[in-house]
């Protein structure tokens, strides 16, 4: 993954060239960073130690909240760094880097929201036998899946960039990160092959899922239109609306970030495209499940309560 006489540096392309506009870029994406580190160790804390919460909605709730954190530790402190120093150079490892740890957690957001999705299912179109499918060694089994899958992905844009090769000393990505569609762009493939590619990742770790979360609220709403108990309908759009307001929010800035690709031919409406994907989120997306979760507003009380 190297040129035979010397080893690409990758320049990223700055959200903004005005340079009074610095300080405002390197504040707001500075707060938005600790807004979602803080809110996504509030969801952690509040799941871990409080027992009524060990169930496993919150299990992957938990394990969601560690992925966002991830997930945007990836790309914005390294963006805050390059807005403040003026200097948006990567080395070729370093970018290979990025890129690895960006597909994995991207990746397993994805599948966990597909994950929770059927855990949904089953908690109200089968509560009798929900104890039994959603044991705790299935639910370690569907995370490790999640993880096994993602590095499947990850695996597969290796096996795509392999033959990278560029006598260039600087490369430009249009992206404020080394966002793996753009990378995969320099690895030389002919556009066709390109698109086949893109398109196969985008149906196996995009549509497969999306399709398993469609099929399961499927099941949920034709479970909720057959109940008669309206008190039991309202508890189970309660239950249901914290994630799908996240699924929503997930799936449509990243459905967008795809098709601006496409569409777009300004790098910087791509990386504005980008940072609703990658910064607002995981951001967003503690404050949606402890806006709209009783059961975590009701334990964030209770911690709150024993800490005054």
């Amino acid at each position: 993954m190297r040129n035979s006489t010397s080893v690409p540096e990758f320049q990223f392309i700055q959200l903004s060239e005005v340079p009074d506009l610095q300080p405002v870029l390197f504040g707001l994406f500075f707060s938005m960073y600790i807004l979602a580190l803080f809110g996504n160790l509030i969801i952690i804390l509040t799941v871990s130690s409080d027992s009524h919460l060990h169930t496993p909605m919150y299990f992957f709730l938990f394990n969601l909240s560690i992925v966002d954190i991830g997930f945007i530790s990836t790309t914005v402190p390294r963006l805050i760094v390059d807005i403040q120093t003026h200097f948006q150079v990567i080395s070729f490892v370093g970018c290979l880097t990025q890129m690895s740890f960006f597909i994995i957690f991207a990746s397993m957001d994805d599948i966990l929201l597909a994950v929770m999705a059927y855990d949904r299912f089953v908690a109200i179109c089968h509560p009798l036998y929900y104890q039994v499918i959603m044991n705790p060694s299935r639910c370690g089994v569907l995370l490790l899946g999640s993880f096994l899958l993602s590095l499947a992905e990850l695996l597969m844009y290796y096996a795509a960039i392999l033959n990278f090769s560029n006598c260039e000393e600087f490369i430009e990505i249009s992206n404020f990160f080394c966002d793996p569609s753009e990378v995969l762009k320099l690895a030389h493939f002919d556009p066709v092959t390109n698109t086949i590619f893109r398109f196969s990742i985008a149906t196996l770790f995009g549509l497969l899922p999306m399709s398993g979360i469609i099929f399961s609220y499927f099941k949920i709403v034709f479970s909720i239109i057959r109940s008669s108990s309206s008190s039991g309908k309202h508890r189970t759009f309660s239950t249901c609306g914290s994630h799908l307001s996240i699924v929503c929010l997930f799936y449509g800035t990243g459905v967008g970030v795809y098709f601006s690709s496409f569409l777009s031919h300004s790098p910087l409406n791509n990386a504005v495209a980008s940072v609703m994907y990658t910064v607002v989120t995981p951001m967003l997306n503690p404050f949606l499940y402890s806006l709209r979760n009783k059961d975590i507003k009701n334990s964030l009380r209770k911690i709150l309560n024993r800490a005054l």
